[in-house]
Order: C-alpha cells, then structure tokens, then sequence
C-alpha cells in the first residue's frame, strides 16, 4: 500500500528545460526498466528518508498527498506543468480513485497545460480509454512517455493507441539507437542525456537520427540536454556540456495547444 500524507509540500520552482512548473500530488516510485537505473528523482528523495517533516521523509516510497490536488486550481497564470515528476501516477500502488482525483483537476484547470509522463503505457492506455469512452482526451491534457532504449519502444505502440489529443515521448536518458520510428500519432519528441553519478553516455548520431526522422515527419522537436558525456565524449558537468546539438538550440513545442 502507498504512504498517504496530509501535510507539507514539495516546491514548485523546476530547472526542466520543456515545462514551467511541477506538481506532485504522488512521489515515489520503483524501477521498471534500464532508465531507471540512475533515476534523479530516487536520488532527490532517498537522501531526506527518515527526516521528519520533510516532504520526503519516506524517501522514494510511494506516497500520496492529496493536500497537493487542489494546487493548480490556485495557480491563475497559464503555465505548463509537468505532472508527477517524482512519481509515475501509473505505478500500480496509485490507487485509481486517487488517478481519477487528479484528472478531474487536470480538466477542471484547463487555463493551464498539463504533461503526463509515463513508463507504464499499458496501463495509461487502458485507464484513458475507459475514462473518455471513444473520445480524445482534453487538449490541453498532454499524455506521454519515457523510451530509453529498443527493448521499451513497445511503449510508443501503447501511446499510439491512446485516446489523447497531444501525444508525446521523452526519450531521456537516450541509451541507444532506437532506429525507425514511426511518428505519425505523435506531436512532440524530447530528447536527453543522462547525468549525475553513474550517467551513460548518449552519441550524437542516435539524436541526430531522431531529430532527422521528426523533421521528415513533421514532429517538434525538443532537446533538453547532453547530461554529464558531451557530443565529443568527454565526461564534464552536465553545464558545460549545455543543450547545443551541431550549433542549435532545438526548443520546439507542439502546435497543439488548448481552446
């Protein structure tokens, strides 16, 4: 079962490059793949388990915090607002009652855009589908998630199939060349790197080709970073390394925004 906490909040100030704002009324989560290995929010929350008071005084434990829901009803200037960046709000320890309470925010605050993000795609499928019967979710409901590698791209066919207005896919930390891919369903790409301790390194030409296959295919593209291994293959800060791909910054968005 999932902790439940009734107090204390995270803060809302982000350094993620492609959304203004984060908003976790779920933090925690498990590994399910290879791009978890060195996951930055585990490493965030794991340090403050055992802190009494803190936000994550329960470390990465799956935790809810339903004081949390109501914030973006109160925040009154547009924003983007990445949901859940220290969680899943899939994971199977979020109970579905408690997903519905955070759509039904989402729809009602449609002044803003929200971008959920997930690894478990089967289950964004399914619970999209039975909550919209037939239709698209809202537009200004973005739904995505993560690819790190060739084995996860199942997830991209899961997104596809999903009844959302605005798809998209994160495919940070970038562990490999992920090949041919097939945009035709999706309106936004981010691409990343990953940093911090233990960080693999991610080639030029795997982003490269993604950026190719979104032009071609007529996708925004965005990319966020090269993490702590630049494009020469030199470890160094993921700062110095910065955001530049061959001379550009590549900060496209989707076309798509709400009514």
């Amino acid at each position: 079962m999932p902790v439940v906490i009734y107090s204390n909040a995270v803060g809302l100030s982000t350094t993620i490059e492609w959304t203004d704002a984060t908003w976790n009324p779920v933090t925690g989560c498990t590994e399910i793949s290879a791009g978890c290995d060195n996951c930055y929010a585990r490493r965030i929350a794991e340090r403050f388990r055992g802190t009494r008071g803190h936000p994550f005084e329960h470390g990465f434990d799956v935790t809810l915090k339903p004081h949390k829901l109501s914030e973006p009803l109160s925040w009154k200037m547009p924003r983007r607002i990445f949901v859940n960046s220290m969680s899943d709000l899939f994971h199977k320890k979020v109970p579905r009652a408690f997903i519905d309470d955070v759509f039904e925010v989402m729809e009602k605050a449609s002044w803003h855009i929200f971008q959920v993000l997930t690894k478990r795609s089967s289950l964004l499928r399914s619970y999209v589908s039975r909550r919209y019967h037939g239709r698209n979710a809202p537009a200004h409901i973005w739904l995505g998630v993560s690819i790190e590698d060739r084995q996860s791209l199942v997830r991209l066919k899961h997104l596809a199939d999903t009844p959302a207005s605005v798809r998209f896919l994160s495919l940070e930390p970038l562990l490999e060349q992920l090949g041919q891919l097939d945009l035709s369903a999706i309106s936004w790409v981010i691409v990343g790197g990953e940093s911090g301790v233990g960080s693999r390194a991610m080639e030029e030409a795997w982003v490269e080709s993604i950026r190719g296959q979104c032009v071609l295919q007529n996708v925004p593209f965005f990319f966020k970073q090269w993490g702590t291994w630049g494009s020469d293959g030199i470890h160094r800060s993921k700062k110095l390394n910065g955001r530049s791909l061959r001379g550009a910054t590549w900060n496209e968005m989707p076309h798509l925004h709400p009514a």
